[in-house]
């Protein structure tokens, strides 16, 4: 670990900042990930599983007849679709499910071309700690990035270590660590640490 992380590790506080077996992606000499590391991170929003609650937009290019303006995902995890009637989507990720309509509308539209995109969720939060204005689980939004969600929590605190947040991200039982530097962000530096946010990620804001 360079120095520099360890300071990070210290400015946490000790109820935010213990992450058991986080893993710190490494850095190269320049102080940036490195591509291969990065690699290693899960942060594919398209990787989003559709849950009950969420909003969903069915666009069947040239179709407007079989195309769905807006859909509420019911609590049996299913959708209604013109010709194809009921269909189910939750667990499944959107580019699944417009396989899924394809595979379905083939018998009666001739090379389907449809696209589905989460107008909304309403199944899914992420979660905001420390020096922020509003603590606590906010609703998650579909390709939300850190800086969105700091928006939604109200913005940072006097408070807070501006150069010192990360996100916290847990995939097959790892914790990861993303390191994000507010100041750098907001001057347009370094944008890839305005990463894409997924379902359940945690941002941590040290006093």
């Amino acid at each position: 670990m360079t120095s520099s992380a360890a300071q990070s590790d210290k400015a946490a506080p000790k109820s935010i900042g213990q992450v058991a077996g986080a893993a710190t992606p490494p850095a190269n000499s320049t102080g940036r990930e490195d591509p291969k590391d990065v690699a290693a991170v899960p942060t594919d929003p398209d990787g989003y599983q559709i849950g009950a609650g969420d909003v969903l937009q069915v666009s069947v290019w040239k179709e407007p007849d079989a195309s769905v303006p807006s859909v509420t995902v019911r609590p049996d995890g299913m959708i209604t679709v013109p010709l194809l009637k009921d269909i189910q989507v939750t667990g499944r990720t959107p580019r699944q499910v417009e396989k899924l309509i394809v595979d379905g509308l083939g018998q009666y539209i001739n090379s389907p071309n449809v696209t589905v995109v989460v107008a909304a969720t309403g199944s899914k939060k992420v979660y905001l700690i420390g020096a922020v204005k509003k603590e606590g689980p906010i609703a998650y939004s579909y390709r939300m990035t850190v800086l969105q969600a700091l928006s939604e929590a109200g913005g940072l605190t006097d408070y807070a270590k501006r150069k010192k947040l990360y996100v916290v991200r847990t995939e097959s039982g790892r914790d990861y660590r993303l390191d994000f530097n507010y100041d750098e962000v907001i001057k347009g530096e370094r944008m890839e640490q305005n990463i894409m946010l997924l379902p359940g990620d945690t941002l941590v804001i040290p006093h």
